[in-house]
């Protein structure tokens, strides 16, 4: 392919007053073909979305409009989230009132500790003036177990109201925050009621009219930046490179792999040569997303005679490690060209096309 540069030159009309510097085309060897679009869109293009589900009110901009961060863009009515307001509301009240009120619940309890209280001082009296009594011999054993009975019953009648007062105490406290903290989670949805700019920009698409229902999940405007655009260049095309030790420890093996060096190079594989050892991984990277790591090759005996087992990976920081180790053992190896493999002697051509007979059983 032939690069040709086009540049303007004087009209021949009118006369250049000083020479100047020409650039002229240059043929250059063309080192690769590909197919590209590209797409210019605007800096820092953000899609808007809605904090609340509703019925958009208004939209305060048009498509076009220049806009600063924090500029209103358009307004949702909801009523839920009022309502959700005034409930919590209520339920603050109702927990502060319980905790601290003149209605609280804990002044029910303290009337009933301080009614026990009384009981077990009566009943505690009644029991050791019994008890010195039956010490002296005086009055009846029914008697004095009954004293006892009562006063062992009103002790622990005490102490169960203190604990049920201390646990209802704790409770009515937790709710109070837990209210509190409803009024204000709904106080915030309230506000998200208009939507505003995050940038200085510009409204570049509007999705929705006033009347449309809104949700949560879908854009309601493109907003980007006014003045800087990004320019992006997809390229259609695969890059496909194969890392294989330069020496196996299997002659046979060996020359059967190297009998598929021709076709892939011809499709434009890049194949790698590692010379640093051999290397015995089965490891396969695709797009920066998906790894495969296992015992498996790929070959028949590995797809149907084996049992092999390989692991799918999908974390991206795992995947990137392993990319990061491909290209560097790839870096310290020697790549092999077209040109170069087509050069090979015919005994290895010979030696090629007979170990390929025995692919499928190796």
């Amino acid at each position: 392919m032939k690069k040709i540069i086009l540049t303007p030159t004087c009209p021949l009309l009118l006369s250049c007053g000083s020479k100047q510097e020409k650039i002229l085309p240059r043929k250059t060897a063309l080192t690769e073909s590909v197919y590209s679009s590209l797409t210019v869109q605007p800096d820092s293009l953000y899609q808007v979305y809605a904090a609340v589900a509703g019925i958009l009110d208004n939209n305060f901009v048009e498509e076009g409009d220049t806009v600063q961060k924090g500029t209103p863009l358009l307004q949702i009515t909801n009523s839920t989230p009022r309502l959700n307001t005034e409930n919590a509301k209520l339920a603050f009240q109702l927990a502060r009132e319980n905790y601290s009120g003149s209605s609280a619940v804990l002044k029910v309890l303290e009337d009933e500790i301080q009614a026990a209280n009384l009981t077990f001082q009566n009943d505690s009296v009644n029991y050791f003036l019994q008890k010195r009594l039956w010490e002296q011999k005086i009055g009846s054993k029914v008697e004095f177990d009954n004293r006892k009975l009562a006063y062992e019953l009103s002790r622990n009648n005490l102490n169960l109201l203190k604990s049920q007062y201390d646990r209802t105490q704790n409770e009515l406290r937790t709710q109070v925050q837990h209210a509190s903290n409803n009024v204000k989670t709904s106080q915030i949805a309230t506000e998200d009621f208009t939507v505003t700019s995050k940038i200085n920009g510009k409204v570049y698409a509007l999705f929705k009219e006033p009347g449309e229902i809104v949700t949560t999940m879908e854009s309601l405007a493109s907003v980007g930046s006014a003045s800087l655009f990004i320019i992006e260049m997809l390229v259609d095309g695969v890059d496909v490179r194969l890392l294989i030790s330069e020496k196996n420890d299997s002659r046979l093996v060996n020359w059967s792999v190297r009998s598929y060096f021709e076709p892939l190079l011809r499709a434009g594989v890049k194949i790698y040569l590692f010379p640093d050892g051999f290397l015995h991984s089965k490891i396969m990277l695709g797009d920066d997303a998906v790894a495969s790591v296992g015992t498996a090759n790929i070959d028949v005996r590995s797809f149907e005679q084996n049992y092999e087992t390989n692991t799918i990976i999908y974390d991206p920081k795992v995947v990137m490690a392993l990319k990061e180790d491909f290209l560097r053992d790839s870096r310290g190896s020697h790549r092999l060209t077209y040109q170069e493999h087509q050069k090979r002697p015919w005994p290895d051509r010979l030696k090629e096309g007979f170990a390929k007979v025995f692919t499928p059983v190796l």
